[in-house]
């Protein structure tokens, strides 16, 4: 499923193609994806202006000039493609579900093979207050998350810490990618309780959430199955990680040694794959 950096590399995407285009018209080709598509998609769309595209934990808010915002979901497999205007648009495949065009001519199509993504209309004044929205934790790369404020969430949690943090009540937005590659920079094992994430290994891990998220943004984010960029593009951050899906390899630290296997190890926690650095990792 697509991250965080992988839904702000889409948004920047899309920002750069349509923002203060003008949305002429709506074709849709499924009448739902994970859930019903809004009623009267089309013609509520049609005519508005875009005037900003957000993005909240792993949520795209696309805000109009009617007052409403679409909030977008990538889901397992969904993505948006960009055809700029004049530019050759193959036909529609068969997964193209929702597609946009504009008035200065772009087209934007909502590909998504699996149909776990989604679209929903809301009111501009609704969209904190919905079910999706209002209890998400803190942003990780927002001003006010740091060290205490991440200790003050973890506090009195017996889960472990690779759990907590893919809780989006605690932090925002957070998957089992970056979840692993940020705990190895902290030196943070997987299994500790979050309850011992506090003072200087809170803001170690805090820093290290920010440093990685960073960085994969940079890189466009993580092409592993089906991401690509709304230009049709990949992601680069995979050739990146230091422990994620490398197993029984070395990782950056323990690249020069005698041991025979590599100091990766791969574990299961609830039904995911955590991926850790056995020596460094305590």
């Amino acid at each position: 499923m697509p991250e965080l950096p992988e839904v702000e590399t889409t948004r920047k995407g899309l920002l750069k193609a349509i923002e203060g285009d003008v949305i002429r018209g709506v074709e849709i080709h499924t009448s739902a994806l994970r859930f019903p598509l809004p009623d009267n998609m089309h013609e509520r769309l049609a005519g508005c202006k875009v005037l900003d595209i957000a993005r909240r934990a792993k949520y795209l808010l696309i805000r109009l000039s009617n007052g409403h915002e679409l909030l977008v979901h990538l889901g397992m497999s969904g993505r948006f493609q960009v055809f700029s205007p004049g530019s050759d648009k193959p036909p529609r495949q068969k997964h193209d579900h929702v597609i946009f065009r504009t008035r200065r001519g772009c087209e934007v199509r909502f590909n998504d093979p699996r149909r776990f993504g989604f679209m929903a209309l809301l009111a501009t004044t609704e969209v904190n207050n919905h079910k999706f929205i209002r209890d998400l934790g803190p942003e990780p790369l927002g001003n006010s998350f740091n060290g205490p404020a991440l200790a003050a969430k973890l506090y009195g949690r017996r889960t472990s810490i690779k759990s907590a943090l893919l809780n989006q009540k605690i932090v925002a937005g957070l998957g089992n990618i970056y979840v692993c590659e940020a705990l190895y920079h902290s030196n943070i094992s997987p299994k500790r309780g979050a309850y011992t994430i506090q003072g200087v290994r809170a803001e170690r891990l805090a820093a290290s959430i920010k440093h990685v998220l960073l960085l994969a943004i940079s890189a466009g984010g993580s092409s592993l199955r089906d991401f690509r960029h709304a230009d049709g593009g990949l992601g680069y951050f995979q050739h990146q990680f230091a422990v994620y899906g490398r197993e029984r390899e070395y990782c950056p630290r323990c690249e020069i040694t005698d041991r025979l296997e590599g100091c990766i190890q791969r574990i299961s926690q609830s039904g995911r794959s955590t991926f850790f650095c056995s020596q460094w990792q305590r």
